[in-house]
């Protein structure tokens, strides 16, 4: 099968998008798997806010709501509100030569209206985009005024942000100077994001963007594309160190399970009549794939090939293990180079030339996937794997009447393989031949009455019809029929979950679903994936925060683990926000339930 853990992850991210009901702000929701990748709207580097604020711009947005303003602009200049309000009639009377020390002197209300005459005279220059003369007018602005006003600091600031280079430290001070007059100044903390981003001090930007998006109340696209831009930023950063630094670790039992349970059984491999140390090792190595003892058979097949492996068959056999592995690790070169040596050994190897197609699908090069495909076709056009495999991949590419067409073959040339009848019920089923993919599952239902994945594959497919009740009917059989193994799959465990909170919102009898399997299967990432989405749904994102990190640390892929940061750094700037602005946390609640 292909990643059926990462398609229960799409579709609770899926879920929960449609809905619009996740406390997490304006994140892609990431397809994860051979194919995934997450697409984010971004730009080469940060723009900033175009306008500087005029006097009394926040009392006119309400008295003026709902009426359109004129607005004029230079030739070149930003775009400036025409308003006149009446403390700057006056301006043209004032003597605006005046020293320091006289103005310092003068009563509060001269200064005051001195004040908005420097800060005119400043959106004047800033409008002309004379940004060196703007920034002396708002600081005279800022010295003269009896009363410090927030607007002076921010639209300093602006000219800051427009000079050549920027002064991001100098923007970050000023706005810096304006959020402690007003914690809740929009444009002040735009604009500081703007300068921390310009500073690379990127996780306080994505702080400031979103509570900036925030309190706009998710209005502004620009702000909101400013996030999604320093995530991918983030989350691409962190994860190329992460995986620098990281140890290779084989996923999860369910996901192995599943990889391997996609190709066929095949004959037991004889050993020569006098083996050596390294085929005895592999015998080893095999029988512990056999077991699903994952960790003993990597462990051993590695001490086979070191030790030396006397004939070619065995010699094939082992790197095609070992680049399996070296595949679900995430080393994909090193993958590549063993099942590279396997096919020189052995060319007629077509579970290598089909394994190293989905390599060349992970690098995103189909068409050597399909050549590979090719090549296996001819040196064995009998075996049903390459077909099941081949439809797989025009799965992933959406090209569902071909994988059908190869579903199909592959059950021609071997009907007791039940993976192939269940991908070609789905590919019906997306193609839009719903009653054909229904018939097709009832038909592998009665052929395969003690296996487990048609009852939950057919159970996902009654829950995308929202036919909630007969899809936890086929979930709680499959869950029956795993119990009886001594490493159960735990994929219809969390599947029930989902189907129990989309049917009835019961979050509790969900967790409880997710947590069981994770109990088997501890680093089941759908089961967490599902988690940190109900804690969000519940607004409990310190928990969902850990689910994240935890998601993080189980990503296989390069892709895996960028999507799980970016769901943990955008839950961790929420989480800021509402440490920060604790008298918004019914508002963001109030806000998240009405989208």
């Amino acid at each position: 099968m292909a990643d059926s853990s990462s398609t229960i992850v799409d579709r609770v991210q899926n879920f929960v998008s449609e809905h619009k009901k996740a406390i997490l702000i304006t994140t892609a929701a990431a397809a994860i798997g051979a194919a995934g990748v997450a697409y984010y709207a971004s730009t080469s580097r940060p723009r900033p806010p175009p306008d500087v604020e005029q006097a009394g711009e926040k009392k006119d947005k309400k008295k003026s709501k709902g009426k359109k303003k004129k607005s004029t602009k230079g030739d070149s200049g930003p775009i400036l509100e025409e308003r006149k309000p009446k403390v700057e009639e006056a301006s043209d009377e004032l003597n605006l030569e005046l020293a320091s020390e006289e103005l310092a002197s003068l009563p509060d209300e001269e200064r005051a209206k001195y004040a908005a005459a420097f800060k005119t005279k400043g959106n004047a220059a800033y409008t002309k985009r004379n940004f060196t003369e703007a920034a002396e007018f708002y600081t005279k602005a800022i010295q003269v005024t009896p009363k410090p006003e927030p607007v002076f600091y921010s639209n300093r600031a602006a000219c800051y942000v427009n000079f050549t280079p920027p002064d991001h430290e100098h923007v970050v001070k000023d706005c810096d100077e304006a959020l402690t007059l007003d914690p809740h100044y929009v444009k002040a903390l735009n604009r500081r994001a703007v300068g921390l981003e310009g500073l690379g001090r990127l996780e306080e930007a994505l702080r400031d963007y979103t509570a900036a998006t925030i309190l706009d109340k998710f209005q502004n696209a620009t702000t909101a594309q400013a996030v999604e831009r320093v995530l991918k930023s983030i989350a691409t950063d962190k994860a190329v160190d992460l995986l620098k630094d990281r140890q290779t670790r084989l996923p999860s039992h369910t996901f192995i399970s599943a990889y391997f349970a996609a190709f066929r059984a095949r004959p037991p491999l004889d050993l020569p009549e006098s083996p050596s140390t390294g085929d005895e090792t592999l015998k080893l190595s095999l029988e512990a794939l056999d077991a699903a003892d994952y960790p003993h058979a990597l462990t051993l097949v590695n001490e086979a090939i070191t030790q030396g492996i006397t004939w070619d068959a065995g010699k094939a056999e082992a790197f095609n293990l070992r680049g399996t592995f070296k595949f679900l690790v995430g080393d994909i070169d090193g993958s590549k180079a063993d099942l590279q040596s396997a096919i020189n050994i052995a060319p007629t190897s077509t579970q290598s030339l089909v394994k190293i197609a989905s390599v060349h699908m992970e690098q995103g090069d189909p068409t050597k996937a399909f050549e590979c495909f090719d090549e296996a076709i001819k040196q064995n056009p009998n075996d049903p794997d390459i077909y099941y495999h081949r439809g797989q991949v025009l799965f992933i590419m959406s090209d569902f009447d071909k994988a059908a067409e190869n579903y199909q073959k592959s059950t021609e040339l071997d009907d007791t393989f039940v993976f192939s009848h269940i991908q070609l019920a789905v590919a019906q089923y997306k193609s839009g031949n719903i009653a054909n993919s229904m018939a097709t599952f009832r038909r592998t239902l009665k052929a395969f009455p003690q296996r487990s994945e048609p009852q939950n594959y057919y159970g996902e497919l009654l829950l995308d019809q929202q036919r909630f009740s007969d899809a936890v009917e086929k979930f709680d059989k499959a869950i029956e029929i795993e119990k009886a193994k001594p490493s159960p799959n735990v994929l219809a465990l969390v599947n029930k979950g989902l189907a129990l909170f989309q049917w009835k919102q019961d979050i509790s009898a969900a967790e409880q679903c997710c947590n069981e399997a994770l109990e088997i299967d501890p680093e089941c990432e759908a089961a967490v994936a599902t988690l940190a989405q109900l804690n969000l749904q519940q607004s409990k994102i310190s928990n969902a925060m850990e689910m994240f990190k935890r998601q993080a640390d189980i990503a296989r892929t390069e892709p895996e683990l960028i999507n799980a940061l970016t769901y943990q750094y955008a839950t961790a700037a929420q989480l800021e926000f509402l440490k920060n602005y604790p008298d918004q946390a019914a508002q963001l609640s109030a806000l998240a339930r009405g989208m």
